[in-house]
């Protein structure tokens, strides 16, 4: 500016080049997202999450008058029997929708590509064994025939059946396709972008011939899985067919042969075409359907969705069967037959409901049809949000270059509200769906970037500290460490640390039978409980092996009590699974246990690996013990055991437990024994377990040992008839009970011949630690 000082002059013009600089690549991403050459996922999801908030606030509240739901639901099935239904209740369906309710249309949302022959099955095989019946059959065929009785019920009545196209099971076809409304020939070429299928699940030809408008029924889900869309043109080996609302909608308006395509040359492929719009009925009622490149629609969705949301009227299926529908109360309505059961598996994520039975999705584009309501995304919003996007990026870049700051916010707020309120103003009035995210995101991304760009190196100072432990320690942690005035890095030394590892049991079998998205799921439950455990009680989460765990106390940061606090985050770690089993019970997937193992020592802790890749990590010999005595849970059925450096630096824990000696042995790879041990918590604390009965454990240990078998067997008597006592300790003396018997079973086939060699004690077979 021109009264600056040179200095400053030269520092604004250095932050204009730079904004300058960042205006032109974004300008340059912009383009390349738009022409679709290398979309940005970050703009496709923020578009996606606009779309939604712009379409529940416009969504029209109240229940639809047109359109009614007939539901398939849990309380018709309880009533009336597993699905799939009889054809011949299908047909008492129909009559009674028809006859005594007097509905415009029907439209299913069900397939029917098999016969229904199992009543007459039935009784031919009861007929095997019976000269009578089998004699009465063939006059019972006719009775039993539900497809013929359906196929009755379907004819001249003002039915659409549903089908389904399938790109997923190997090309299978089933049912016969109803006349195709298109195909190559009309079209001038094949259409290039629309979904490409090989297989196909319609009806049985006798239903088709009885009912000759059908529509599909798929979805076409976004990226994240939600539905928005729903295609109500798609193709099919060089035919083309139109979707269940499509067909329901122009059944019910009369207009039924009415449908044109409107086409043009396809820029994706040299001699297909691109369809861009459908349009239905006669002039001068004409009305145009523009569709996306995948021949489908924005859905419309009503204000709330769902069975009890009232934006649709259901009908239980066994009321009106069993007449407890008044006549006529459906009476010119559009009826759409579905089902809402979680069981059928017809659930499907919305922008308005998080399972949304299937046929209500249908019901809410049928909706926006009749009321002429569908939203449209314009052949040409490809041009506009790159011409919108890059005079944004032109007034903000003008903004931060000659604004002061405060009249530069308040510019860009102006800017940013004018852009939202057009495009709302856009939706609302003309139903366009413009595009929002990348004009919004990439204007927001270079106004913060001008403003910023004077304290991004003072930003980057403060980061640096973060950038080094914060994938390791918990935020409160790093935010003490800066502001403690000490020095902190990753240069590796030697500390006395406690080491932590935590497994999951029985990984393996889970791995073997769970679907890789179950055990994904069950993973990542799993890491997630036991890493916040560890950031609860300050630890440092050292890495994930696997489905192990490995934390340690005692360093970045020193911790004068580093051994109590990684006992307390191991006994929190086994309370956790309660909760943790809780979340995948009710996921449907198997509970868990895990085993933890805890030992104390110096080790070699910092900033340790390869020129390739680096860690913040901790080697030594106390880390290769904590992994082998991990391993030993299994093997003495406990869920945690501490080594007895880890006891002797924790000092009293009374308020977490009470110590319990559990084994002496020699682990791999060590001379010296190690002496284990597990905690009785104080929270499992009851009168039925005393001090009387833990000394009846050190006895029958000491007797164990000796392989005083008898004596050991007389002092475990009394801890396993004890009512009440706590879980570990339970579990140890199972553990010791089959020692015992594996002991008395060796004295036994000793005494019974000269062994090869002097008894020896069972060998202890500790795994390999994994790789530190």
């Amino acid at each position: 500016m021109p009264g600056d000082p040179p200095k400053a002059r030269r520092g604004a013009f250095r932050q204009s080049r730079l904004t300058v600089m960042l205006c032109a690549l974004l300008a340059a991403l912009s383009l390349v997202h738009v022409s679709g050459v290398m979309p940005v996922a970050l703009v496709a999801r923020l578009e996606l999450l606009l779309d939604d908030i712009r379409l529940r606030a416009f969504a029209p509240e109240g229940r639809s008058q047109t359109i009614a739901i007939i539901d398939v639901d849990d309380k018709s099935l309880a009533a009336l029997g597993r699905w799939p239904w009889s054809r011949a209740r299908m047909a008492e369906l129909v009559d009674a929708l028809v006859v005594h309710q007097r509905v415009a249309a029907i439209g299913f949302d069900f397939v029917f590509p098999e016969a229904d022959s199992a009543a007459y099955d039935a009784l031919a095989r009861a007929a095997s064994t019976d000269p009578a019946l089998a004699a009465r059959l063939p006059a019972l065929r006719t009775q039993l025939d539900h497809d013929n009785r359906f196929a009755a019920a379907l004819q001249r009545r003002p039915v659409v059946l549903g089908l389904y196209f399938s790109s997923d099971r190997g090309g299978e076809k089933a049912g016969v396709l109803p006349a195709p409304q298109f195909s190559d020939a009309d079209l001038g070429g094949h259409a290039a972008r629309l979904t490409a299928w090989n297989g196909f699940g319609a009806n049985l030809a006798q239903l088709a011939q009885a009912a000759p408008d059908a529509g599909f029924i798929n979805a076409l889900p976004d990226e994240d899985g939600v539905t928005r869309s729903l295609p109500v043109i798609t193709g099919f080996e060089g035919r083309y067919y139109q979707s269940l609302a499509l067909a329901l909608w122009r059944k019910s308006s009369g207009d039924a042969s009415a449908l044109r395509a409107l086409h043009q040359p396809s820029w994706a492929a040299s001699g297909a075409t691109d369809l861009t719009a459908l349009e239905i009925g006669a002039l001068p009622a004409r009305i145009r359907l523009a569709l996306d490149s995948r021949g489908a629609v924005r859905v419309p969705f009503r204000a709330r969705g769902g069975p009890e949301s009232g934006s649709f009227s259901y009908v239980s299926a066994v009321d009106l069967l069993q007449g407890r529908v008044a006549d006529g109360v459906l009476a010119g309505r559009i009826v759409l037959i579905g089902s809402s059961a979680p069981g059928l598996g017809d659930l499907r994520a919305t922008p308005i409901h998080a399972a949304m039975p299937g046929v209500e999705v249908h019901a809410h584009l049928l909706s926006g049809l009749v009321e002429g309501r569908v939203p449209v995304r314009p052949d040409w919003a490809a041009g506009f949000e790159a011409i919108i996007t890059l005079a944004m990026l032109l007034v903000t870049t003008a903004l931060v270059m000659l604004g002061s700051a405060g009249v530069a916010v308040a510019a860009f707020a102006t800017l940013v509200g004018a852009l939202v309120v057009s495009n709302l103003w856009a939706y609302g009035a003309a139903a366009w769906v413009l595009p929002l995210a990348l004009p919004l995101l990439g204007s927001t991304l270079l106004f913060a970037s001008g403003l910023a760009e004077g304290y991004v190196r003072e930003w980057r100072a403060r980061r640096s500290l973060t950038s080094m432990f914060g994938s390791y320690v918990p935020p409160e942690v790093v935010k003490k460490m800066a502001s403690d005035g000490m020095r902190h890095d990753m240069h590796a030394e030697n500390r006395e640390l406690t080491l932590l590892f935590c497994d999951l049991r029985g990984f393996t079998t889970m791995a073997e039978t769970l679907e890789p998205q179950a055990l994904r799921t069950l993973i990542n439950l799993y890491l997630s409980a036991m890493s916040a455990v560890v950031r609860a009680h300050a630890g440092t989460l050292d890495k994930f092996i696997g489905d192990a765990v490995m934390a340690f106390w005692g360093a970045p940061i020193d911790d004068p009590q580093h051994a109590r606090h990684a006992v307390a985050a191991a006994l929190a770690m086994a309370q956790a699974t309660g909760p943790l089993n809780e979340q995948l019970r009710a996921r449907g997937l198997p509970e868990v246990g895990v085993g933890v193992g805890l030992a104390s020592g110096t080790v070699c802790v910092g900033d340790l690996g390869s020129d390739l890749r680096r860690s913040y990590t901790a080697v030594g010999d106390a880390v290769n013990i904590a992994a082998r005595i991990e391993a030993l849970t299994r093997q003495y059925g406990l869920d945690l055991l501490v080594g007895e450096t880890t006891r002797e630096a924790c000092g009293d824990i009374a308020d977490l437990g009470t110590w319990v000696e559990v084994d002496r042995l020699r682990v791999k790879g060590r001379k010296k024994p190690v002496t284990l041990f597990t905690i009785v918590s104080a929270a499992s604390d009851t009168a039925a377990w005393s001090v009387h009965l833990l000394r009846h454990w050190e006895l029958a240990l000491g007797a164990e040992r000796s392989h005083h078998w008898e004596l050991a067997r007389e002092h475990l008597t009394p801890l396993m008839e004890a009512p009440g006592l706590p879980t570990r300790l339970r579990a140890l003396a199972r553990t010791m009970s089959k020692r015992i018997d594996e002991g008395l079973a060796r004295d036994r086939a000793a005494s019974a011949g000269p062994p090869e060699s002097p008894p020896q004690p069972a060998p202890q077979i500790v795994p390999s630690a994994p790789a530190s």
